[in-house]
Parts: C-alpha cells; structure tokens; sequence
C-alpha cells in the first residue's frame, strides 16, 4: 500500500514538472521565434499601439485688394476632440473641461456616453490657441487637441457681399470664396506621429503626405475706393430711409470692378445673426428696369444710323404722346428741343420720337452690343442676366419705352458696363472681378466719334440738365438720371421708386464709370438727380483724388445746385 502511494506520487510529481517544463520550452521557444525570427510581428503590433497617421491641416488661400490688403485670411486655432473610449462619462473632471469651454455638462456627459464605441468626436471646433491649452491643462484622458484654420474678414460689412463666407469646414458658400473655391483650398497633408497612452503627441516620426495650402487670389476692388463707396451708400441709405442700395463702380479702360458695394449688408465674422435678405449681392442678383439712363444708348443708336446729330431739332410739344389707350408724358411742356437737349432734359416724348423714325431694333441691336440682355462673364453665383425684349413686331408703345428704359430690366453691373463702352470710346471690355495683370482685350461695338458725341451730352446733363447734383468737386463728369417705379405684386407702385444715377469722369478722358440705385427713398425726396447723384458726386470726385487724376476745376469745392422742376430722371 504504502509502495503505491510513493509510486502514484512519483508519477504526478513527474507529470507536473514535465508540463511545466514543456510550457516553458514552449514559451522559451515562442520569444525566440518573435524576438529573432519573425520580428515583423512585433514591430507591427507594436506600432498599431503606439503610432498614428495624423492630419495635417492646410490653410486656405488669402483674398486681396488689387494692392495686397487682405479682404480674408485663414488665421490658426485649435480645434477640441475626444475618443469617447478612453474616457469615463462619469469622470467629475469633465464638469471642468464643459466649464472651461463654456459648454453644456450634461449635454457633453450625454454625447460620451452615446458615442463610447466610436473614437473620435468634435467637442468644440475652431477655438483660440490658449482656450485650448486651458483644457489640455485639465489632464483628462481622451480629450485632445489639434491644429486648425478659421476664416476671418478684417474688412468685415464693408466687402462682405464681393468675398461671401465660408463654412466652419473652410468651403465657399456665398460670394469669391464659393465662386473661386477649387482655386483657394488648401489639400490636407498626413504625418505618422507617436503617442502616449492618453492620445498624446509624443514624437513627429515622418511625413506621410506634404499639405498643400490654397492659392491667394487678388480681387479687382481698391480697398480705399470700397470704404468711400460702401460710407457713403450706407450714409444715403439711412438719410433717405430707403429700403435698399447699389454702387458699382469700374475701371473704363482694363473693365475691372474697383468698388462693388450694397445696402443692407452684413458682418461674415459673425454667422449667429446671417439674415438670408442680406446675403445677395443686389449688383449682380437684383434687376430692375432702369428708366432714363437708357436715353444715351437710344441716342447713340440714332447717331449711327447718320440721320441725326447732336443738333437735330425735335418737337415735344404739347408734352405727352398718345400711343392708343397709352400715354407718354413729360414733367412739363419743353417744345423743340435739340437731341442733346432732350438727353438733358430728360424728354420721354422727345426720346420716343428719335426712337419711332429709327425702330425697336436698331435700339435693340445696340443695347445687345453694349451688354444688355446677357450675362457679364465674372461668373458670381446667382448672377441675374435681364429681360432685353425682341418682339417679332414691334408696337409703336413698345419701341417708345424701351428708348427710355422700361419694359426691359438689367443689374447694376450691366449698367456701369454700358456706360464704360461711352467713357472709353466704344470698346467693351470684360468685366473682371479678379485683378488683371494684363490689358484684356476689347471689342469696338460704338464708332469712337459716336461715343465722344453721347458723352458731350453727358456732360451737359451734369452742367445744366437734371443731373447738376452729380458735379463732383474738382472734376467734370458726365452722367444721366433715373427714376422709376418699382414693381410690386401688383404691378407698378405708383409711390415706390428706384432713384438712378448713371455716370463718367473725368468728362473729357474717364477714369472711372458708376452706377448708384437707391430703393425706396421715403423722406419726400425720391428722384435720381436727388438722392443718387450727389452720392456718385462724392465717391466719383474723392475717388478720382486718390487715384492721382489731374482735377479739372480750380479749387477745392463746387456748388451743386438742386435739379429744377423741369426733368425728373
């Protein structure tokens, strides 16, 4: 008995050493395999614990002025994350991390407990640098921070509706940056990068993929010219408690936009309060018909056709014109007045005279070349193209107020386009948004004579005619008046207007062609030579000075008369 005890223990001592020997050998084995033969196993494992591949951001590419001041720049932050895995919904240091942010606890608590499973969640982006650095100081595991890029416009109200916005993801919404995005984004990089046990950068290992940032784009605009104009515009606005108001104003001889301001406008750097009627770019979304500013094109196209001169003698007597069940009515009787003269006095009778004896298309062909009727090339979004009517027979109604700008429609742009053919001697060029490194090239659509003729009588609308509020200070200019009715559901508003003034200068060789639109003026005044044409006055002239133009008039002021009873645009 005692002898098999001794042998049965024998056995299981032998057994028991025999398994832990063989385990051993086994695990002996295994480590020198891993460790020696096959050590790309470990490598491997080892690197999946302790190295990620890292973004790296890009910023997007800078918007200038035509002389480099920045109109929007993507400028450093942080941006807030957390890997819900790592992380205790109920740890109490989170109440520190939501304190600190300026954020909800229990929302954040909530949003770690729905998301445990996945990795990554944004808990607050585009932060300031030392925002961030005071949640890092909270030591909480799981909660990280990372490089990132906000757009910000040092401009603000002031070119919002030429530039747009951005959204938190840096892509164009609205405006350049939505027109032009492709061309201003920036391609993230990638880095493979060592961490710690709590997330943490520890060690830049290498380069995966080199970021690429955005391109800069410099627009056309002059800063200094946008301020004058976007100043006085709002000033306008504001005295006239008018709805709404435009200015555009070009290079004659290149095409580009120097300025391009709008009424009400609104602030990109601060999204919490975007109302969507602020956001359009009324000079370029927003038609209307544009009443007399017209007259000068339906007077060039009837010194084309050689039957008429400045000279040429009209009879608007007794002051109105009867087309049928329609009428067509001056302010007041002006009798025989030349073509020069009905363009100053603003003659709806007169003009529909001229526009009878040479018919609806030949001022209709002419409008087309100028610009009417088609879109101006600066691809903004939401660009409006206008309504330029071609009838298959014209009524006699229907040539008659399209010679004195209604029953068609154009934007502000159309109309300081056509008005830049007049300045530059009859050569339309494209419009551009963008500054041009090169002279374009034109197309002559007006003889150069013919030009130089329309813009003689601009002139005298601005010196004796409707237009005398127009005059800038130390500069001879030329221009035209409108007024007209703006259309609501209903039809016309026989007391809404649309006040227009339409102008160049210098008079003898332009520099610059502008457009002023004011909507709805409601403090008694409402007429173009009233409200628009003093505006066009003080940015023209203060304009002109800060680009060096040689003043034309001695002295550092001139008297602007009223516009008398005569003509009202």
């Amino acid at each position: 008995m005692t002898m098999m005890r001794r042998l049965v223990s024998a056995w299981r001592f032998v057994f028991v050493v025999s398994v832990f020997l063989a385990a051993g050998v086994t695990l002996g084995w295994r480590l020198v395999d891993l460790h020696v033969v096959d050590q790309a196993f470990l490598n491997q494992q080892g690197e999946v614990r302790s190295t990620r591949i890292d973004p790296v951001e890009a910023h997007r590419g800078m918007l200038t002025d035509r002389k480099g001041q920045p109109l929007a720049v993507s400028t450093p932050v942080e941006t807030i994350w957390a890997n819900p895995r790592d992380i205790d919904a109920d740890d109490p240091r989170i109440a520190r991390v939501a304190r600190v942010l300026d954020i909800s606890e229990a929302d954040l608590r909530r949003r770690l407990r729905t998301h445990q499973n996945r990795q990554f969640i944004y808990v607050r982006r585009k932060v300031q640098p030392e925002l961030a650095d005071a949640v890092m100081a909270q030591d909480v595991p799981g909660f990280h921070a990372r490089r990132d890029y906000r757009r910000y416009y040092p401009t603000g109200e002031v070119s919002a509706h030429l530039t747009g916005f951005t959204n938190i993801d840096e892509q164009g919404q609205e405006g350049i940056e939505l027109t032009y995005n492709d061309w201003l984004s920036g391609q993230a990089g990638a880095k493979r990068v060592v961490q710690d046990n709590r997330g943490r950068v520890i060690k830049d290992l290498s380069l995966v993929r080199e970021a690429k940032p955005g391109k800069d784009l410099a627009l056309s605009i002059d800063l200094r010219l946008q301020y004058l104009a976007y100043r006085e515009l709002k000033a306008v606005v504001q005295a006239h408690d008018a709805r709404s108001g435009t200015l555009v104003m070009l290079d004659v001889d290149t095409g580009e936009v120097l300025a391009m301001v709008n009424q009400p406008s609104f602030n990109p750097n601060d999204r919490s309060q975007l109302d969507p009627r602020r956001l359009r770019n009324r000079a370029i979304t927003d038609l209307f018909e544009p009443g007399s500013t017209m007259k000068p094109f339906s007077a060039t196209a009837a010194l084309e056709t050689g039957a008429f001169t400045p000279r040429t003698r009209v009879e608007t007597s007794p002051g109105y014109l009867r087309f049928g069940q329609y009428t067509i009515r001056d302010t007041r009787n002006h009798g025989e007045l030349s073509l020069s003269e009905v363009i100053s006095e603003s003659s709806n009778v007169g003009m529909s005279k001229v526009a009878g004896e040479i018919g609806g298309n030949t001022i209709r062909n002419l409008y087309y070349r100028v610009g009417f009727g088609q879109a101006t090339g600066v691809g903004f979004p939401g660009e409006a193209v206008g309504v330029l009517p071609a009838p298959p027979e014209w009524r006699p109604v229907e040539v008659a107020t399209l010679s004195y700008g209604y029953g068609m429609s154009v934007n502000a742009l159309q109309l300081a386009q056509a008005y830049m053919v007049l300045a530059n001697g009859g050569v339309r060029y494209p419009i551009s948004l963008l500054k041009q490194d090169e002279a374009p090239e034109g197309e002559r659509v007006i003889p150069e004579a013919v030009s130089r003729q329309v813009r003689g009588m601009l002139r005298k609308v601005v010196e004796e005619g409707t237009g005398r509020r127009g005059a800038p200070a130390i500069y001879d200019a030329g221009g035209k008046t409108g007024t007209v009715h703006l259309v609501g559901a209903g039809g016309y508003q026989k007391s809404q207007y649309k006040a227009i003034f339409a102008g160049v200068a210098p008079a003898d060789n332009p520099r610059v062609a502008c457009v002023v639109a004011v909507d709805a003026p409601s403090n008694g005044e409402y007429y173009g030579g009233e409200v628009a044409a003093p505006v066009f006055a003080r940015v023209v002239n203060d304009s002109l000075r800060l680009m060096n133009a040689r003043p034309d008039i001695d002295g550092t002021s001139v008297a602007q008369s009223p516009v008398d009873d005569g003509e009202r645009g």
